[in-house]
This record gives structure tokens, sequence and C-alpha cells, in this order.
């Protein structure tokens, strides 16, 4: 997927989200059900790779477009509730999926999925719109924002070239701090669960811990996305990793399982709106022209952190009987993320095929 994203951004640029969100989907919905009849591990790796070339062009970059595009006054808060369906959706359809599974098995636990997705095809070919026009042509009609929102939707096309975007120090330490902050995902909250059972908490309580985190994610993404309409997504992603930070250090205070639950409410507050202000904070600095080449762009260095974090957490428990010194590694990471956002300050605007004025590498 890291791979990837750039070259579907750049495509999506090109041809519009409707197109590049109905190729992906399909790519995801032969995989599950390629996956129901599979026989052999080479299949399964095989099936997998659709699944993950579908997912950049089918949700992470189109919806930044889209809600940029359809809500341009207003797009703070909608992205925080479109990004709420991840957090949400993981709360509604796993314990549906188990059942699935409970009843009929793993086969049609895979069928069931890729069935649901041939149902998000026929809406995204029937509904998804993202041409000027399209958003023009709605402006003062039934839910569409009142207003500016026509001069907002033809600014939204405006913007920086991915060229230029990469010639900024805007671009890489906002780059850079994104994949910093990915730290806490790979290398600490993938811990959790086996990090609260070694505190004492049973299984059951330590799977309402991370249901916890996910309704606190949830409640992320909206304050956040409307907050970032104050202040910039910018500074709003300074906050959330801030929280981060601070939900982690009260995991590590010792004194009991207080502190625990504390700890768990601050992280998921600042882990959920992370998601919502990468995409918000791209298309602030850098416009919507060229926004799924330049955010593209940005995912290759989260492969280092996929790679590096639950790695290193596995190793360092392995060999301390503990998660504490990979929990204060990330805190030390995710300070140098929460400084790289502070003083990514924003590019002047493009002057022509030469390049930006100033905020220039």
């Amino acid at each position: 997927m890291g791979i990837i994203t750039p070259f579907v951004g750049r495509l999506m640029d090109k041809h519009g989200a409707r197109s590049i969100m109905a190729a992906s989907v399909s790519l995801m919905i032969a995989g599950f059900l390629l996956r129901s009849v599979m026989t052999e591990l080479w299949q399964f790796y095989t099936f997998s790779m659709l699944i993950f070339l579908g997912t950049p062009g089918s949700s992470m970059l189109p919806v930044g477009r889209l809600v940029t595009l359809w809500f341009s006054t207003t797009r703070g808060r909608m992205m925080g509730l479109v990004m709420s369906g991840v957090n949400s959706g993981g709360l509604l359809y796993v314990p549906l999926l188990t059942a699935v599974i409970a009843f009929a098995g793993w086969r049609w636990g895979f069928a069931s999925i890729g069935f649901l997705l041939i149902g998000i095809l026929i809406l995204i070919v029937f509904v998804i719109r993202d041409k000027r026009e399209d958003v023009e042509r709605e402006v003062n009609k039934r839910w569409m924002p009142r207003g500016d929102a026509g001069k907002a939707a033809r600014a939204a096309f405006e913007g920086f070239t991915a060229r230029d975007a990469v010639r900024t120090r805007a671009f890489w330490f906002l780059s850079f701090g994104m994949a910093l902050q990915h730290f806490a995902q790979t290398s600490a909250a993938t811990q959790f669960f086996p990090h609260l059972e070694q505190a004492g908490f049973t299984s059951a309580e330590a799977a309402i811990g991370l249901m916890i985190l996910a309704l606190f994610a949830i409640a992320s993404k909206i304050i956040f996305g409307t907050i970032s309409e104050w202040i910039t997504a910018r500074w709003s992603y300074v906050i959330v990793v801030a929280l981060q930070i601070t939900g982690l250090a009260i995991l590590l205070i010792p004194g009991g399982q207080m502190f625990i639950w504390g700890g768990l409410m601050v992280f998921g507050l600042g882990m959920g709106g992370v998601g919502a202000l990468g995409p918000l904070a791209i298309a602030e600095m850098f416009g919507l022209k060229n926004f799924g080449a330049i955010i593209g762009l940005t995912t290759p260095a989260l492969i280092i952190p996929t790679l590096v974090g639950p790695v290193m957490a596995g190793f360092i428990f392995d060999t301390s009987g503990s998660y504490v010194l990979a929990f204060q590694i990330t805190l030390g990471v995710l300070l140098i993320s929460m400084t790289s956002f502070a003083i990514a300050s924003p590019p002047s605007p493009s002057k022509g095929p030469q390049g930006v004025r100033s905020g220039r590498l």
C-alpha cells in the first residue's frame, strides 16, 4: 500500500475519485470473494495483495478530496464525521462477522465482506461526483452548505503541483511528523491488550478497555475536526499528538488500574483525530488540485513505523518482560512528531512553474 499509494493518488487527480474508487473496490471484492474459496497458502497471499492494492483508492485517498470539495466551508467537522466511520465500523462489524464465522464458517465471513462491498460499489457508481460543475450545480440546494460554498469549491481546485509541494519545508515536516506519529499505533496501541493483561486486567476487562479507546477515538475525530476549522488542522494535529503523549505517560504511572483507564481515554482522544487531521492538513497547505499525488507521496514513509514498531515492541517485551521501554521510546518519538508539525509553517502559494516564493528547500 505504501508503495502504490503515490501512483493511485496521481491517477485520482487525473481521472477523478469515482473511477478510482470503483476500480479499487472492485479489486477488494475480488480479493475477499476469492479468499472464501481458497485452498492453498499462496492463494491467501495473492488474494490479500488484491485487497491491499485496492485499499488506498477505496477510502484513504478519495475521502480527503471529496470532503474538501463538497464541504469546503465545513470540511473539518465533516471530515471528522466521515472518518469516525473507521472506528464505528470496527465496533459494529467485528461482532457481526464473528457471529457469521461462528454459525457459517470463515469462508462465509470473507464472502459476506465481498457482498457488502458490492453494495458499496453500486453506491459509488450512482452517488460519487467530484467535478467542479457538479458541486456548483448543487449550491444552495437540499443539504448543500449555503453561502460561499461555490466559491470555496472553485478555490479548492487551486494549489501546488506535486513537484512544488515536495520542494517545500512544510511537506517534509508534515511527512516526517505523520510517519513518527504512526509509531503510536504500531509500537503502542497494538500492544495495549497484552499490556493490560500484564497489568492485571482479565481478558474481558482488556477488551472493554480497547472498546473505550475506540469510543474516545470516534469522539476525537468529530471534536478535533471541528476545532481544525478554528485553529487549522496543523495546530489541531499538534494538540492530538500532545494528548497521545499525555495518555501514554499516564499508562506508565504505577499505582493501579485507575491510571490505566484514564490513560486509555486520553490516548484514544488523541489517537482518533489523526485520521481526520492528516488529509485536512495536506489540503490546507497545498490545495486540492494535486491532493491525491501529494498525500500519496507522504505514505511511503509510513512503511518504516509499520515494519519497525511492532517488532521493536515485541523484542523489548521478550527481552525485558515489559512494554515500558517500548512505550518510553514511543513517547520520545511522539515529541519529535509534535515538534515537526509545530514548525511546519504553511508555504507561500505557487508562483508559476518556477516554484514557490518562500518556504522552499
